[in-house]
Formats: structure tokens, C-alpha cells, sequence
């Protein structure tokens, strides 16, 4: 095994002695039905290493709320071989096991609350260690909430950010997407074991993840989804992220599950606003008025990251020039635009034409698939997808 670089852990253990008889024996502890970070780090502080834990019986000493030798038994005589063959497995697999120990294991979950114990990934382990943006939304989401997720899902991935997201149907799907289509990177967190794709229309998305991004799960390989995981999966999809941003959500939508993670875990919470008689807009609107940020362009999320405004602006511009075929005028106005929304008067601002002329132009340009009009005189070019 690769030496690591020296470190200590939130039991105790220093990581530059971790060989393979030690990751086994942190893995078995990890499988005892019940432990929780909290009672391994006891276990760790008390016997001084996994190993120690697993092989040695103490006296009847109070660990936590579980006495020692009660941990060493189960584990010795239950998880031990588990772990043999969960170790066997991933590697058959290609899956990556990831302990809290390992320089691979994502900082920023080792502190979270209830944080995992062990962690499995298939992808671009690299991908844990850049900053990164957690997208959510409704499952069952209007057509504004698909074109506002892939907007900003569009421009995290233009500007480097990650996004994360659940693999979900959903808004969670249109985000990982767009990610992808813009050349970007996504982290798919699932509520189940890898090599199982839930929801099964979603097996594209989970085939661009796994060769293009990274797949993780605290659920071992092949574990069924079971409904008491997907919340759990939604405290790691938070803690990923720098910011999560919710698109759209109803009142006592799952999404908001997350938002209470992430606020748990002291991460920015920033909400897209949508109509008040739209129920899916109904528990975003409820967040913006209880505090959280409101997103009325990408750049008020990309500036979260230290990105000027202007580099965000810039970010949503397509990377294609505008069809040859175009007039002068057409091409002028084409140029004008970008994924975000402008009002009329801007764009005839920026392009010196009188307002009636420009309204022909935008016309033309939107008859011919090039850009849409939205309410309030605010046009923009069409997004991909």
C-alpha cells in the first residue's frame, strides 16, 4: 500500500501507519449495525487503533453508551468477514473504498454532523476536492425551473465549479446534464449502492456520471434503494457543497431536507424565486422569506466562489459564434445576448438600434430558434438541451 502522509483523524489514529490489516479493521468496525462516528471515535480513542479494537477485550469499560468487549465481539465474530468480502467486491468492481483517513476521503464531510463512516466511489475521485455547488429542486418541476437549472448548472460548469447533485429524477437529472453538456464536472450522490441505477429512467445520466464524473454512496455495492436513505444521502449532497441552490420545491418537498442539512452543517443556502401561485415555487418563496439568498442571476451564485461578475457574465456566453447566415442587424442582437434574460432596453442599448427595428430582428431570431421572449419584455438565447 502507498504510504500516507501523516494526520490525525477525529479518533485519534494516525494515518501514516495505516496498512492493510488496519483499513480492514476500520472497515469491519464501520459494518457493526448501530455504531456511528461518534462511538468509533470512542472506540478509537480507547483502544488507540481499528485494529486494536477489532483484535484485542478489554475489561468491561464504558465506551459511549456500548462497553467495549460488546464492539469487539460483534465486530470480530460478525465483521470481519464482511469486510473481507465487501474489500474483495469493490476491487472486482473497480469501486473505491474511502475512510476518513485517507487523503481521498472529501475534507469537507469529515466534519459534518453524523458524518459517514466509509464511503464507496466510482469516477474522478479528484473531483472531492474542487469547489463545488449543490443544485436541487422538485421532482415534478415546470418548464421555468428546468430552464433555471440548466442555466446555472450551465455556468457553475463553465466557470470550474462541480455540481452536485442526487441522481434523481428531476431537477437533480436536468442539473447533472447541463453540467455535463457544458463540458463541466458533476458528483452524483446516490441513496443506494453503486451498480444499481435508481430511477431506472435515468440510466443515461448514471452511465455520463460514472465515465465522466464520480459516483458516490455510503451504501455499499448493490444495496437496494430503501426510502430511509435518501435523506441520509441528502446531509452528504450538502456537505459537499460550498452553497446548495434550491431551483424550485413545495412545501414539505424532500429538497428541503437538504436545506435543513446544509443549514445544519453552516452552509450557504441561496433559493430561486418563482410565481406565488405556483406550488412548486411555494417552499422556495417560504426560504427567501425566512432569510435565504435569492438567486436572480447566475452570477449572484458564481460571486459565492470569488468569481467578478463580469467572468460570471461572461461564463453564460455560448462558446459557438453566432450562424453565418445572419444579417448584420441580426447578428448585432444575437451577439447582445446571452443564457441570462435582457430587457428590451438593454439590448437596444447595446446595439444602437431603435426599439421597433430591434423588435423585428428579435422576431427573426426567434422564429428562427435562436432565442426565446419571456414575460416582461426580457429575451435571451435558447438553452442547449
Amino acid at each position: 500500500m502507498t504510504p500516507m502522509t501523516p494526520a490525525t483523524n477525529s479518533g485519534g489514529l494516525s494515518t501514516s501507519s495505516h496498512d492493510a490489516d488496519e483499513r480492514l479493521a476500520y472497515i469491519a468496525l464501520a459494518l457493526v449495525p448501530g455504531l456511528g462516528a461518534r462511538r468509533v471515535a470512542s472506540l478509537l480513542s480507547s483502544f488507540g487503533s481499528a485494529a486494536a479494537a477489532v483484535g484485542r477485550s478489554l475489561d468491561a469499560r464504558p465506551t459511549g453508551d456500548l462497553r467495549p468487549r460488546t464492539v469487539t465481539d460483534l465486530a470480530r465474530t460478525a465483521c470481519v468477514p464482511a469486510a473481507e468480502r465487501l474489500s474483495t467486491l469493490c476491487a472486482e468492481r473497480n469501486i473505491a473504498i474511502l475512510l476518513p483517513f485517507d487523503p481521498g476521503f472529501p475534507a469537507s464531510l469529515r466534519s459534518i454532523p453524523d458524518a459517514p463512516l466509509m464511503l464507496f466511489a466510482r469516477g474522478r475521485l479528484e473531483l472531492c476536492a474542487l469547489p463545488a455547488v449543490a443544485i436541487v429542486g422538485s421532482r415534478n418541476h415546470t418548464h421555468y425551473g428546468r430552464d433555471v437549472t440548466r442555466m446555472l448548472a450551465g455556468a457553475a460548469a463553465a466557470a470550474g465549479i462541480v455540481v452536485v447533485s442526487g441522481m434523481a429524477r428531476g431537477l437533480d437529472a436536468v442539473a447533472q446534464h447541463a453540467a455535463l453538456d457544458h463540458r463541466g464536472t458533476t458528483i452524483g450522490v446516490l441513496g443506494n449502492g453503486i451498480g444499481i441505477v435508481y430511477p431506472a429512467e435515468n440510466a443515461q445520466l448514471y452511465d455520463r456520471v460514472e465515465s465522466e464524473g464520480l459516483l458516490l454512496t455510503e451504501n455499499p455495492p448493490g444495496e437496494r434503494p430503501q426510502a430511509g436513505g435518501f435523506p441520509r444521502r441528502n446531509r452528504l449532497i450538502s456537505g459537499l457543497a460550498t452553497v446548495v441552490v434550491v431551483v424550485e420545491a413545495a412545501k414539505g418537498s424532500g429538497t428541503l431536507v437538504t436545506v435543513s442539512a446544509a443549514l445544519e452543517q453552516g452552509r450557504d443556502v441561496m433559493a430561486v424565486p418563482g410565481p406565488i401561485t405556483s406550488p412548486t415555487s411555494e417552499g422556495t418563496n417560504q426560504l427567501l422569506r425566512d432569510g435565504a439568498e435569492p438567486i436572480l442571476q447566475a452570477s449572484d451564485m458564481l460571486t459565492k466562489f470569488s468569481i467578478a461578475p463580469q467572468t460570471a457574465t461572461a461564463a453564460l456566453g455560448p462558446a459557438l459564434p453566432p450562424p453565418c447566415t445572419l444579417s448584420g442587424n441580426e447578428a448585432m442582437a444575437f451577439n447582445a445576448l446571452t443564457f441570462e434574460p435582457r430587457q428590451l432596453d438593454e439590448i437596444a442599448d447595446t446595439t444602437g438600434l431603435p426599439i421597433g427595428a430591434l423588435l423585428g430582428v428579435l422576431c427573426g431570431l426567434e422564429l428562427g430558434g435562436l432565442i426565446e421572449q419571456l414575460p416582461g419584455s426580457l429575451f435571451r438565447r435558447v438553452l442547449p438541451g
